[in-house]
């Protein structure tokens, strides 16, 4: 990582994870292709991640047991809208100059984290607590809390029609560029 001062734990890494309303994972591609990539639900349950897919597709040839993934997370980004053009515009007849208003005007706050891990095909065991259940459990949970009501139901219809895949983390590397009340860049690890 480049910018150190904005290297940030694992543990902040695993809070971008579950903040992040998507992931996108990337594999390598048939022989002769580009990278394989493409946006994911997932849900992390400890040092693993979950997400499910149909039976059939692109995923289930070019997501074998064993291959090796990279998932890259945002949890938030934008710009943050330090100052307004007057004040800018008196920043740089102060003598500021460009370099400041290009690190403070002409910027982006973010929270990422990326993960590699290896692709595990989750065996479909019938049962409220196998790994197969409990994942989609958690997928749900995550991205529809108000309709856990009709899980079972949606269970029920899983076992034939849905597969899930589990990457165990290997490695997480984290990021973040963030400003301060006083308009500053928050450095490593500084809340």
């Amino acid at each position: 990582m480049r910018r150190k001062d904005r290297e940030m734990s694992a543990d902040f890494g695993l809070q971008v994870i579950d903040r992040a309303e998507y992931g996108v994972l990337t594999a390598a591609g048939p022989e002769g292709e580009p990278p394989y990539a493409v946006p994911l639900s997932l849900v992390r349950r400890g040092q693993t991640l979950y997400f499910h897919s149909a039976k059939a597709g692109a995923k289930i040839d070019l997501l074998p047991e064993g291959a090796q993934v990279r998932i890259v997370f945002v949890a938030e980004a934008g710009v943050p809208g330090l100052y307004t053009p007057e004040e800018a515009r008196e920043f740089l007849e102060s003598g500021k100059g460009a370099s400041f208003i290009t690190g403070k005007v002409f910027t982006t706050e973010y929270s990422s984290a990326i993960v590699t891990g290896r692709i595990r095909i989750v065996e479909v065991l019938e049962g409220k607590d196998t790994e197969y259940s409990l994942a989609l459990e958690a997928i749900c949970e995550k991205y529809v809390p108000d309709m856990m009501n009709f899980f079972e139901l949606a269970l029920d219809t899983a076992y034939t029609t849905t597969k899930v895949y589990a990457v165990d983390i290997e490695t997480i590397k984290a990021k973040r560029k963030k400003f301060d009340e006083n308009k500053e860049e928050l450095k490593w690890q500084k809340d």
